[in-house]
């Protein structure tokens, strides 16, 4: 297949569908691996960690991307049902967020830092006119605004833990992939996310206590927040894509979190 990147002519490419065009499946001759094109720094540390599965070399192409090959393991995508469902996506969620080498070494490769503060901003930056017009929009982003929360210590968040972003193996070891929107963050960026897109909220409080945390009135307040800031930049990025359906649902989902009188 053609590429709009140079790559060694030995290899053939399968793009991987429902990808940005960056990831690829690699063959030559018996060999398979997975491709992706200017991927974090950050994954050789997170394959050492068996977060993500095996790095197996980077190479520099002579236009100047970083092209990672990745051992191809066969296996299936989670549903939004294995979400619940699965023990390990917890487990694996707190290797993550507790590992010191991890946070250290994303530190090292230049990881962006992310407060509360931080996501309202991005948000407001840049949002277009219809969308800071809005009136309900307007009186969720003066909530959030009004009741930033305090942040934990950092840790390593994946940042877009999506179900299709998660993967078991044939032998059933579970990992986390596409890993270009990891940042040093509160640990609830990641937790809010699966909360609100796959957990009821009658077993938010098993869940929370499985993980390891009190679900306290502080707590969910906090889980909240982040769910609101979460849906508000989904919105922004549907509506910048004009992908009118995608926003509608993401406002509906809001309208679960915030009602106001």
């Amino acid at each position: 297949m053609e590429t709009d990147f140079q790559f060694d002519n030995t290899w053939t490419l399968h793009s991987i569908a429902g990808d940005t065009g960056k990831s690829y499946m690699g063959i030559r001759n018996t060999e398979k691996v997975f491709i992706k094109r200017n991927t974090t720094p950050f994954l050789a540390a997170l394959s050492q960690e068996g977060v993500a599965p095996k790095l197996l070399w980077t190479k520099r192409t002579g236009t100047g991307d970083v092209i990672t090959a990745q051992e191809w393991l066969d296996g299936n995508v989670l549903s939004s049902a294995d979400m619940k469902e699965n023990a390990d996506v917890i487990k694996l969620l707190l290797r993550l967020h507790h590992s010191n080498s991890l946070k250290t070494m994303l530190s090292k490769v230049g990881g962006h830092k992310r407060s509360a503060f931080d996501f309202l901003r991005e948000y407001a930056q840049d949002v277009p006119q219809e969308l800071k017009d809005n009136q309900y929009l307007h009186r969720v982003f003066r909530y959030l605004e009004d009741h930033l929360p305090n942040d934990t210590d950092l840790c390593v968040c994946h940042g877009d833990p999506v179900h299709h972003n998660w993967y078991v193996s044939e032998d059933n070891r579970l990992y986390l992939v596409d890993w270009d929107n990891c940042v040093l963050a509160d640990p609830v960026v990641d937790i809010a996310y699966i909360l609100c897109r796959y957990i009821p909220k009658d077993e938010w409080q098993a869940w929370l206590q499985a993980y390891g945390i009190e679900a306290t009135p502080e707590y969910l307040q906090k889980v909240q927040w982040y769910i609101g800031m979460m849906l508000l930049l989904n919105i922004k990025h549907y509506y910048m894509l004009d992908n009118n359906e995608k926003v509608q649902q993401e406002v509906m989902l809001l309208k679960d979190y915030f009602i106001f009188e």
